[in-house]
């Protein structure tokens, strides 16, 4: 994604988008903002250049689409069948989302995107589905609850299942959003500013390894075998990073995770506790196992790069950190 005054443009008018549809009043006006975020995001993904960008644009774009038709068809039935209506609303924002079942398109879309493209797909992309979600959960919170569980349980089997023996950096990573959705749903349950926090944290540590993957242009497990510029340094640092990404304390991950589990304890919610922690489980197997790999087979050439992270880079990746050089932050909370 080049930096341009009509890609600058289209990331304004993105987030116009987004704020439009969170600040809403009305489903129209949401369906609005998502479509004007729908609109402006998929130049930004879209190049002339690059076939497999070009063909996850056009599947983002369908998928959004679809997503945004279902959403203002039930928005319409509202006053005729609200039951059946809070069922596709919350459907067409899971599916905005890309929540288990509903993330089929996520990977595909992720791996045909450059780095900063899949970290706004990551990230800022999620914003205003996960908001309208938490309206939605609080006008109708004994019937969605129950769609809550399901959809909280699937995600975090699919997203710990189909990162495993994954070899390609954008769909693993994808995996891992499809995980970390079952969390960020979790904490939504429970309170608003819980699961602002969650995906705050969340970000933070996503565009930290992102950051590092964009700076070494990897896109494959082999790519942090061969590189020149990933020195041993650099993949300790991706090592710490993955762990705090997986919420394995004292990282900075863990914080969140930890205000999470205990309000989830004294909810009496343990029955999920127990799956979402068994799933985190095996995101970290297959996190470590990445960077264990690069470890063992390395090449000896990667071990003379001295290259340094540029500084907003650095900055990410100290983030991973607070909580193990400030572990006071982690008592406080």
């Amino acid at each position: 994604m080049f930096i341009n005054s009509a890609n600058i443009l289209f990331l304004l008018s993105s987030f116009l988008g987004i704020f439009l549809a969170i600040s809403s009043s009305s489903w129209l006006t949401a369906w609005i903002g998502l479509e004007l975020n729908l609109l402006s995001f998929t130049p930004l993904i879209s190049s002339k250049k690059d076939q497999y960008s070009s063909e996850s644009a056009l599947k983002y774009f369908l998928i959004q689409a679809l997503a945004s038709s279902i959403l203002i068809l039930s928005a319409t039935m509202i006053f005729i069948s609200p039951f059946y209506s809070s069922i596709l609303i919350s459907c067409a924002l899971f599916l905005k989302a890309g929540a288990a079942p509903f993330h089929f398109w996520f990977p595909t879309v992720m791996q045909g995107l450059s780095w900063p493209q899949a970290a706004l797909l990551m990230t800022s992309q999620k914003i205003a589905p996960l908001a309208l979600l938490s309206c939605t959960l609080t006008t109708n919170s004994i019937f969605t609850n129950k769609i809550f569980l399901i959809i909280i349980g699937l995600s975090a089997l699919f997203g710990a299942i189909g990162g495993l023996n994954q070899t390609l950096l954008r769909k693993l990573l994808a995996y891992s959003a499809i995980n970390h959705m079952s969390w960020m749903l979790t904490a939504m349950i429970l309170s608003d500013s819980l699961w602002i926090l969650y995906f705050f944290f969340y970000t933070v540590i996503s565009l930290s390894i992102v950051s590092l993957f964009h700076f070494i242009q990897a896109f494959h497990v082999s790519s942090l075998i061969f590189k020149m510029n990933f020195s041993s340094l650099n993949k300790m640092i991706l090592l710490f990073s993955f762990l705090s990404l997986g919420g394995l304390p004292p990282f900075t991950g863990f914080i969140p995770k930890w205000i999470l589990i205990q309000e989830m304890i004294n909810q009496n919610m343990i029955i999920l506790l127990v799956i979402l922690l068994f799933s985190t489980l095996f995101t970290l197997y297959y996190y470590i196992n990445v960077v264990i790999n690069s470890f063992l087979f390395s090449s000896s050439k990667t071990f003379y790069a001295t290259k340094p992270l540029k500084p907003p880079a650095s900055f990410l990746i100290f983030m991973n950190f607070l909580g193990l050089w400030f572990p006071s932050i982690i008592l406080i909370v």
